[in-house]
């Protein structure tokens, strides 16, 4: 059995709610915070779950599975839901959080625009639960967050890329898929997109040739070089996806990592 101190006593909290017209200021309180409260525990709301994983038999999966299937599960839903809001709580070692120099302590939550009720896809029932918990969607898209500049101001937070913070979570794999997506965007794998290219194979300089595109400046196997001719190889969009087959449905899959969905 595990005995440890119960955590300080809480009667004094305030949630500081995020929008877009306090985003700016906020982070700029957080980044002036992290060093004395390294410790960072987050959790995210999102419209439930859509897409769930089946039996090999076709019917619906029960049971624990293994990786791969929660993988796929997680993936697809974060990849076509849209974040609703994310918390943040800060403290020191002992578990105090930020007074900020009054009685109270404080935590945040941020509230995104993003997701739109009567048209985005959703589970209907976690909608519901979360609107009886008193979010307000047509106040999120109102007056929330955009997701871009949450992310642009995240990265220099110092939340992110710090090696002097901890992370604490509860059954985190959607809210760090969440956070993930907000901070990267869609990635393009060009090497991903050719297994879906009939006669396109090979290297960089290789498939380059096949899709007629020159090497601009430099050599092979420089970092500048290659970035140009990766980004120029991206001719590959053009030439072999299109309205029946949008590049988008291929996006966010890095080579060599591909769940199998067969």
């Amino acid at each position: 059995m595990c005995i440890f101190d119960p955590p300080p006593a809480r009667e004094l909290v305030v949630i500081r709610s995020v929008w877009s017209d306090n985003l700016e200021s906020e982070f700029e309180l957080i980044k002036s915070l992290i060093d004395g409260f390294p410790i960072i525990s987050i959790d995210t709301e999102f419209p439930g779950i859509v897409v769930r994983p089946t039996s090999p038999r076709g019917g619906q999966y029960v049971g624990t599975g293994d990786a791969t299937t929660h993988y796929r599960s997680l993936k697809a839903n974060v990849d076509l839901l849209r974040l609703i809001q994310l918390g943040l709580t800060l403290s020191d070692g002992d578990g105090n959080l930020p007074d900020l120099g009054a009685e109270n302590q404080f935590i945040w939550e941020f509230n995104f625009k993003d997701f739109d009720v009567a048209n985005d896809v959703h589970a209907h029932d976690s909608v519901e639960l979360l609107s009886r918990q008193g979010i307000d969607f047509e106040k999120n898209r109102e007056i929330g967050i955009d997701s871009v500049q949450f992310a642009e101001l995240m990265m220099s937070s110092g939340l992110v890329l710090n090696n002097a913070v901890t992370w604490v979570t509860f059954h985190c794999a959607y809210d760090f898929g969440y956070l993930v997506k907000c901070l990267t965007g869609e990635v393009y794998d060009v090497k991903h997109f050719m297994r879906f290219c009939a006669g396109l194979y090979g290297g960089l300089d290789r498939a380059s040739k096949a899709l007629g595109v020159k090497r601009a400046i430099g050599k092979s196997h420089q970092a500048g070089s290659d970035s140009l001719l990766t980004l120029d190889a991206l001719e590959v969009k053009k030439r072999y996806f299109g309205k029946g087959d949008p590049i988008e449905k291929y996006a966010n899959v890095l080579y060599g990592l591909e769940v199998d969905s067969s």
